[in-house]
């Protein structure tokens, strides 16, 4: 009975297993709230992006570039 009671007290691999979840766990929350709190400013960043002067811009340069090395 001695031996079962020291294998059991000795053994730590769940102990370590136990706090892995729980720093994953955390880790997990840590980037749901920053999902959460930046998801308007990312959504707001996309729709910028899409009908930026600047996307229209980059859009008619390689329209022309498209059109030029197709000529040859």
């Amino acid at each position: 009975m001695k031996i079962i009671e020291m294998g059991i007290v000795k053994d730590e691999a769940a102990q370590s297993s136990a706090e892995y979840v729980l720093i994953l766990g955390g880790i997990i929350v840590i980037v749901l709230v920053a999902i959460i709190v930046y998801k308007n400013y990312v959504s707001g960043v996309g729709s910028s992006l899409n009908g930026g002067s600047e996307m229209n811009s980059v859009n008619g340069n390689l329209t022309q570039i498209n059109k030029t090395l197709n000529k040859t």
